[in-house]
């Protein structure tokens, strides 16, 4: 069994590019089915951090490939830097 407080201190990274998406900031919960809907990662910090951050990326549970000891692959091809919203 997976604690939530363990899956935050996971790093998630995409398995088309291996770029490094971040930690997760949140989860979406389905109550009455009591499964895991999505994961919430912060989106990227626009220029050197100033002026806010872009939008949230959320990452359907589907999406995920692997649970790892350390890491966490998520397989999103349609994810790009200027489109980071839901990734249905």
């Amino acid at each position: 069994m997976i604690k939530i407080s363990d899956l935050r201190m996971r790093e998630v990274i995409n398995v088309n590019n291996g770029k490094k998406l971040g930690l997760i900031k949140d989860i979406e919960i389905d109550l009455d089915a009591g499964r895991v809907k999505s994961v919430v990662l912060p989106g990227n910090s626009r220029i050197l951090g100033f002026f806010g951050r872009n939008d949230d990326v959320v990452v359907p549970w589907q999406k995920i490939r692997k649970l790892g000891m350390d890491v966490i692959l998520v397989d999103i091809a349609d994810y790009t830097e200027t489109n980071q919203s839901v990734l249905y």
